[in-house]
């Protein structure tokens, strides 16, 4: 029986870019997004056709029991879960204060914050029974950094990094590891910034500063990082980790140099 790595948000960037390379290192990958079926099966194809193994299910991490009967079918159905991604987003937009009322606040914080501990929740209790296990978790520059019209981001973020610390705390001595990954730059991916700026604008944010020029984020280079934080040994495991191109500056004491809003 192969070990899974369930990735709890695997769209076509990150996520579904570090679910083909932990496939390619012989884990079953169990993807998961919350829509778009045609794109959750594409990419369970082209895991399969790499010659990987795949299962993909849509899970609105929002509604109650969903991410809680995902990791019990999961680990009856498929097999144990030896490595853990929660990669879902919890950027609601730029909004003034009055632009975010308490549900849409609320929105950010169930996706960023209450999502992660559901999982957590669920899954470390299967990797105590087994002695030890892996929880990467994505995060953002707003985990480290409010902005001006990122009231529930923020909020979500700095909780998640704070719930990962936490986590740690509890675990750590028990052979469960929790690596907060911060992502401190613009990712070439078209699920995400591809999305928020448009096809147009991406491309060219991609011919300015990308390709050839490695001044965006690669997924392929980021789901190496993640590999290697889930094979850390015990004795140097990484607990939180900063991401960004070389030629980029820190997000969170200089201004950006891509002029993008990361958030």
């Amino acid at each position: 029986m192969k070990p899974v790595c369930l990735v709890v948000g695997a769209g076509a960037g990150i996520g579904g870019t570090v679910a083909k390379r932990f496939a390619a290192e012989g884990y079953h990958a169990c993807i998961c997004r919350r829509s778009d079926q045609e794109g959750l099966d594409r990419l369970t194809a082209e895991i399969e056709s790499d010659g990987g193994s795949a299962s993909g299910t849509l899970v609105n991490a929002i509604k109650e029991n969903t991410i809680e009967e995902l990791v019990a079918n999961t680990e009856s159905d498929i097999g144990p879960i030896e490595v853990a991604i929660y990669n879902l987003g919890a950027q609601i937009g730029n909004r003034s204060m009055a632009d975010t009322p308490p549900k849409t606040f609320e929105l950010g914080w169930r996706l960023g914050t209450f999502g992660l501990y559901r999982l957590a929740y669920s899954v470390i209790p299967h990797m105590l029974e087994r002695g030890g296990g892996t929880l990467l978790v994505t995060s953002s520059t707003a985990s480290v950094r409010g902005n001006a019209g990122q009231h529930s981001h923020a909020a979500a973020m700095g909780g998640r990094r704070m719930l990962c610390q936490s986590l740690n705390a509890e675990f750590s001595s028990k052979g469960i590891h929790v690596a907060h990954i911060v992502i401190d730059g613009a990712v070439d991916a078209p699920d995400t910034l591809g999305k928020m700026l448009g096809p147009e604008k991406f491309q060219a944010l991609r011919e300015s500063h990308g390709l050839e020029n490695d001044g965006l984020i690669l997924p392929s280079r980021i789901a190496d990082t993640y590999f290697h934080l889930a094979k850390q040994h015990r004795s140097t495991w990484t607990h939180e980790i900063d991401i960004r191109a070389y030629s980029d500056l820190p997000w969170w004491n200089n201004a950006n140099p891509v002029n993008i809003d990361r958030g």
